[in-house]
């Protein structure tokens, strides 16, 4: 059985909101509830594993209760979220309500009007300092964990998934097994490269196409997405570009809630491969 306290995730969870990795703007927003004492209902958004939870957890310092609904924007947007704007009311003199989601437009707005956005979005220019911070968090659980490391592979860890804390952590947790995590693990954590991928596409390569999704699908389905887009102008002919954008688009929306992520980028990348032309 695994326990919370073998999860790194868990052990090592933020306890205070001042220990949280966040830009500056949203720990201000949560340091202020917490100095007036006085929590709100709360709505807060962005990517997979970028903090969201550990904050609201950290909040908790009020008498009043407070009710944690993770991943929210999962929820029937048909009854459970309209259902929940009644307790929002009828319980407000007692209880407040934290909803957290990575996708903000699948929560209803009637849900949004009753709760305060705070949007974890990190823009460009925070990137480096947050990274920074992590760097040293993850050095320290590792020092924690008797694990002997080297700071270029932790960097290039960090560069490959930030700012997804929690796969940060859980991928440094893997790897740790060993005692050491070193050079000799970069081969699995390089960056995801898409020229040979395309270049299957362009061949009408299927089999080989098929084998490239199995062998990266360890990869977020949305960083491969976003460097096919990255990669449009140099692989497609100019005529395909709008029609491929339109096809990337609505993969990663379908990505968001999909069974299986293989089939599903499987199917986009075979879309992409018979609808579009190449240089």
């Amino acid at each position: 059985m695994i326990t919370k306290d073998f999860l790194w995730v868990e052990k090592y969870r933020p306890q205070t909101i001042k220990d949280c990795i966040l830009p500056e703007n949203v720990k201000e927003t949560f340091e202020d509830m917490v100095r007036v004492g006085e929590a709100q209902n709360l709505l807060l958004s962005g990517g997979a594993g970028c903090g969201k939870t550990s904050i609201a957890r950290a909040s908790l310092s009020n008498a009043k209760k407070v009710v944690i609904l993770d991943e929210f924007d999962y929820s029937n947007a048909q009854s459970t979220q309209p259902a929940l704007r009644g307790f929002i009311e009828e319980f407000s003199k007692n209880c407040r309500f934290i909803l957290t989601c990575n996708f903000k437009n699948r929560i209803i707005q009637p849900l949004h009007s009753r709760c305060t956005n705070v949007d974890f979005k990190i823009v460009k220019s925070d990137r480096p300092k947050l990274a920074m911070q992590l760097m040293e968090s993850v050095k320290k659980i590792l020092d924690a964990e008797g694990v002997v490391y080297e700071e270029k592979v932790l960097a290039e860890l960090i560069s490959k998934y930030f700012p997804d804390f929690r796969r940060i952590i859980n991928e440094l947790q893997r790897y740790s097994v060993s005692g050491t995590i070193d050079v000799g693990i970069l081969a699995n954590i390089g960056d995801v490269q898409i020229k040979d991928m395309i270049s299957f596409m362009k061949k009408k390569e299927f089999t080989n196409v098929r084998k490239w999704v199995i062998d990266s699908i360890d990869n977020d389905p949305a960083v491969i997405f976003r460097k096919i887009y990255d990669g449009l102008y140099e692989h497609f002919a100019p005529q395909s570009i709008p029609q491929a954008v339109m096809v990337l688009a609505d993969y990663q929306y379908k990505s968001a809630f999909v069974a299986d992520q293989e089939i599903n980028l499987t199917a986009c990348l075979t879309e992409l491969m018979l609808e579009c032309e190449f240089k």
